[in-house]
């Protein structure tokens, strides 16, 4: 484990489900840490300066000077934002985070993009492939990404990590996966229409390894996918939960438009708790196909990692999947 000890990193979106499980691994690191969200953090670390306040004003803040920042304070929520909140945040905020490395005269940044800069497709990509966003979201984040690479080409001596992760599951995330493991729990888990739909995932844990072995290279500039090998379809990742954490749950195959005029009328009522939503059974039917090159190269995610994600997620919720 590379040792930040006298190093002062600073997480924006440190009180997200990513942000929090990185700061306290930077901590465990010996990092001092500079935690910057809107929201209060989900936990508070020995030493930790929290910050309460927005990526958007981050150069204007008084902070302790900074030695790396991880950008990942974002508007990603889908549904749940109108088009100009997500350009508003992430590609003012990535500007803001190069401006503050300016003052600071930072000489590393990592920032967390998404797979949704090559938009959904049936076909494999990876690192090199052509970006193709279809969403607020994926083109902020691709034109995020350009505002960092444009800091990195302005000077020598400083260094890029960018990560675009796939689905990303863990203790806290509250997103895909728990609601996938919710309606396990509750008996039963209905397919809208397809099985195969391609979901590449990553336990969060596996992620922050990619990203912060990434991080230490020498190399001024790292680019990956942080998703597994496998590219699991729907069908492997819900009969993977089922067979070892659920196993008397049903499975039942309904034709999309049928679960799509389901999701319409719960909507209506808030999914009565279950997170159903027409956007989402959109995403549970297209393919999100990414392959993680860069790890691969690199020996990283070893066979079997994405059943072995899915056990560490286990052991670290007790099975609850929460």
């Amino acid at each position: 484990m590379t040792n930040l000890r006298g190093q002062r990193a600073l997480v924006t979106g440190a009180s997200g489900f990513i942000g929090t499980h990185l700061a306290r691994r930077l901590a465990d690191m010996g990092a001092e840490l500079v935690c910057l969200d809107l929201k209060p953090p989900r936990e508070e670390l020995p030493g930790a300066l929290y910050v309460r306040d927005d990526v958007r004003r981050l150069s204007a803040l008084s902070l302790p000077k900074i030695d790396r920042i991880y950008n990942l304070a974002a508007v990603h929520t889908t549904p749940g934002h109108p088009d100009h909140e997500y350009y508003d945040t992430n590609v003012w905020g990535a500007l803001e985070a190069v401006k503050l490395a300016e003052r600071d005269n930072v000489q590393h940044i990592t920032f967390t993009s998404s797979i949704s800069i090559y938009g959904p497709s049936e076909e494999r990509k990876v690192e090199t492939s052509d970006p193709a966003p279809v969403s607020a979201y994926g083109k902020s984040k691709l034109m995020a990404e350009e505002i960092h690479r444009g800091w990195l080409r302005q000077a020598g001596g400083r260094k890029l990590t960018i990560v675009r992760p796939a689905v990303v599951f863990g203790a806290g995330e509250g997103g895909n996966f728990a609601r996938m493991a919710a309606l396990l729990k509750k008996g039963f888990f209905v397919f809208p229409g397809r099985r195969d739909t391609i979901k590449s995932c990553i336990y969060v844990e596996d992620l922050l390894d990619l990203v912060l072995t990434a991080g230490a290279k020498d190399s001024t500039y790292e680019l990956l996918n942080g998703a597994y090998p496998e590219c699991p379809t729907l069908e492997t990742i819900v009969t993977s939960l089922r067979d070892s954490y659920f196993p008397s749950a049903k499975l039942y195959d309904v034709p999309q438009g049928v679960v799509m005029g389901a999701a319409k009328t719960l909507a209506t009522f808030k999914g009565f708790g279950l997170g159903i939503h027409p956007d989402r059974v959109t995403k549970l039917v297209r393919s999100t196909y990414v392959y993680p090159g860069w790890a691969t190269e690199n020996g990283l995610l070893g066979d079997q990692a994405f059943r072995k994600g899915l056990e560490r997620w286990a052991r670290a919720t007790n099975q609850s999947f929460v």
